[in-house]
């Protein structure tokens, strides 16, 4: 009889293919897109000046899955799980370093939020070498379990006993899996329930039995619900998911798994059980005949060409994630302006941002989303058309198609993804023959392609407005106070 072929899941069998050969195809590092100056400057200070296939194409892929910050995914979902199967010493360290060394970057307090699991202690002690190169002098906190060190010695490294509960003394952990399960069950106060990366170095053997449990332990503790002395109950997570109404009502943290393996397994079942979200597969093992296309996809809505109104101006700044809130606190208190209306991409990313400017003070703001019963909206879109809140903070579902009155700017503090939603974001301002001003907080990162879109769609006119950091520099120290507060009262 015929061989039966297994089934592969499309992600497997259409996997993003990486270019083996590593010297025909060394990208230069600043032709990758989005990597922090300060990172640059660090892998140019270790000699690196290009980055080989594998890390040109995964080190994007994780920035761009936590380009809204690590507390919450790309337009509020979950970030898709990344695994990556490439030859030995093509670069896999470095293309999870990299990204998660700069998303951490902004982080305000210390918890463990990245996690890397090996499976020997001669690899962990390799990692977490590279791990201090780049977090030198970031303030982020790097320790490795390997069990070289006794017990109790580690349990010093990982927590602090101070007056106010435990607190976290590692941003990273490095570790091998039997000595990390023995902390998750035995050291009081360590805790990964702010976890974002999980990241499985040399997967196929991790997968195999006899560390299975040890991933199973680490997914179970990420998603315990703290007692409620320990910490805020308002980051929960839920488990994987379709996101529905309940879910969604807390700021999740995502936790992103991230697989990296010399052979990762092609056996479903085996890779089944790592209980995966929606992951891409980037792969440097493929076959040389196949051909590859260029992979290009054209839009189809690009030949409707989207009218906006007469008496709009549109500008955006190229900023980087950290200058977000400031930026959004110079145009409300430098450039002095009225009748804001912000846009955020998630309803959790609208409620944070509220509590920031709320504790950082001296801008009437109110938040506009569906976490708010329809009679407070209502009252909150009278108080703003009365000049009372000078800004309102929204989520796209929420403001679609409504009338504001008197809106003067409409800022994209997330760059819209969809030019659909740009165009239904900035025409909520010049409306009925009035000017407006619409601004876009545009990311490094997404410049090009955000430009691009807006290109498509025929909209031409959108001029580059830099902000200069010494603009900035005034804010900082009381935003960073409004941070600190924000942390105890999300507490």
């Amino acid at each position: 009889s015929p061989q039966v072929q297994p089934f592969l899941p499309q992600w497997l069998a259409q996997p993003k293919l990486v270019q083996k050969r590593i010297k025909d195809n060394l990208v230069p590092i600043r032709d990758v897109p989005g990597i922090h100056p300060r990172l640059l400057k660090k892998l140019q200070m270790n000699g690196i000046e290009s980055l080989f296939p594998v890390q040109a194409e995964v080190i994007p892929a994780i920035l761009q899955s936590a380009s809204n910050g690590y507390l919450i995914g790309q337009g509020g979902y979950r970030p898709k799980d990344i695994c990556v199967s490439a030859p030995t010493g093509s670069g896999k360290t470095l293309s999870f370093v990299i990204p998660i060394v700069q998303v951490l970057l902004d982080r305000v307090v210390c918890q463990v939020r990245a996690l890397v699991v090996l499976p020997t202690k001669e690899l962990a002690q390799q990692v977490s070498k590279v791990f201090n190169i780049y977090t030198d002098g970031t303030g982020l906190k790097v320790v490795l379990i390997t069990g070289q060190k006794s017990f109790a010695k580690e349990q010093e490294m990982l927590v602090q006993k101070k007056v106010t509960g435990y607190c976290s003394l590692a941003d990273i952990i490095v570790a091998t899996p039997g000595r990390l399960t023995d902390h998750i069950s035995q050291t009081p106060g360590f805790s990964l329930t702010h976890l974002r990366f999980l990241i499985v170095d040399e997967a196929d053997r991790m997968i195999d039995d006899m560390h299975q449990n040890c991933l199973n332990q680490i997914v179970k503790a990420a998603f315990q619900v703290e007692n409620a002395s320990g910490s805020n109950m308002l980051f929960q997570r839920t488990k994987p998911g379709p996101i529905t109404a309940a879910s969604s009502c807390y700021p999740q943290i995502p936790l992103q798994k991230l697989l990296f393996s010399a052979t990762l397994t092609q056996d479903p079942e085996k890779l089944q059980q790592l209980d995966l979200f929606q992951p891409r597969l980037f792969t440097s093992v493929y076959s040389e005949k196949k051909t590859l296309g260029d992979g290009t996809e054209t839009e189809q809505d690009t030949n409707k060409k989207y009218t906006l109104p007469e008496g709009l101006s549109q500008c955006y700044v190229p900023c980087d994630l950290n200058s977000k809130p400031l930026l959004l606190l110079h145009f409300m208190l430098t450039m002095k302006f009225t009748r804001v209306l912000c846009f955020t991409n998630s309803r959790e990313a609208s409620h944070r941002l509220f509590l920031l400017v709320q504790a950082f003070g001296g801008v009437t703001v109110a938040e506009f989303s569906s976490r708010l019963p329809p009679h407070e909206r209502q009252r909150t879109m009278k108080e703003f058309e009365q000049g009372k809140i000078q800004l309102l903070i929204s989520t796209d579902a929420t403001a679609r198609g409504i009338d504001i009155k008197g809106v003067n700017y409409v800022i994209n503090y997330d760059a819209p993804q969809f030019i659909r939603t740009y165009i239904h974001r900035v025409g909520r301002t010049a409306r009925a023959g009035k000017i407006g001003v619409a601004f876009s907080l545009v990311l490094r990162i997404q410049e090009r392609r955000f430009l691009r879109m807006l290109k498509d769609a025929g909209i031409q006119d959108i001029k580059k407005h830099p902000v200069k950091g010494n603009s900035l520099k005034p804010l900082v120290q009381q935003y960073e106070e409004a941070l600190c507060k924000l942390e105890k009262t999300v507490k």
